[in-house]
């Protein structure tokens, strides 16, 4: 059964992109039920290789600032939540816990290439279902992918073999912040049907 008009306008058909935050805290409890919300969502062999980093406190915050790009900083500043989302290249040791029906780790052993695409299109994936998740849960988004990524990772996954994939702020979006809303392509200019 399809949603309601109103709640696809909620997830897709008037949410924005937000660049400019209300004074207003995102609890702790509602970035967990986001999780508990995105987590059902698909993932090639269920490998699940996002690792989310919360940056929220004015420490992480100082930390975070300097590695992105300079456009980029004031709106990250006002957010109340920046979102780190990484991929874990060391996904493959989770397979045998998440696909447990057959032995799918035994796919990427020696073949760093396939886990390194593995990890960047179902990371990427995840990072859409979380911002999905964000919207029905009242919250506004702002993904941005202008930042150092090994920087980052220098600074947040030291240590791991997680590595950036793209930021995106969360909060309650100012809509007097808001740029006039940008056209989309037309169906018959992107899409095939055959």
């Amino acid at each position: 059964m399809a949603l309601d008009p109103t709640a696809l306008d909620q997830i897709f058909r008037t949410a924005r992109t937000h660049n400019g935050w209300l004074d207003q805290p995102v609890a702790d409890s509602l970035l967990e039920e986001l999780h508990e919300l995105m987590k059902w969502a698909p993932t090639s062999a269920n490998c699940w290789p996002l690792r989310i980093t919360y940056v929220k406190s004015p420490e992480a915050k100082a930390r975070l600032l300097p590695l992105l790009l300079e456009g980029n900083r004031a709106k990250t500043a006002s957010a109340p939540v920046t979102a780190i989302l990484g991929m874990d290249l060391d996904f493959p040791d989770t397979l045998p816990t998440l696909f447990p029906h057959v032995d799918a780790r035994a796919w990427f052993v020696g073949n760093d290439a396939l886990i390194e695409t593995t990890a960047m299109r179902n990371s990427s994936l995840q990072g859409a279902y979380l911002m999905l998740a964000a919207r029905v849960l009242g919250l506004d988004c702002g993904p941005m992918s202008g930042f150092d990524a090994a920087r980052v990772d220098a600074e947040f996954f030291a240590g791991t073999n997680i590595k950036a994939n793209f930021l995106c702020n969360l909060g309650y979006g100012d809509p007097d912040q808001l740029f006039q809303r940008s056209p989309r392509p037309a169906f018959a200019d992107v899409c095939t049907i055959l």
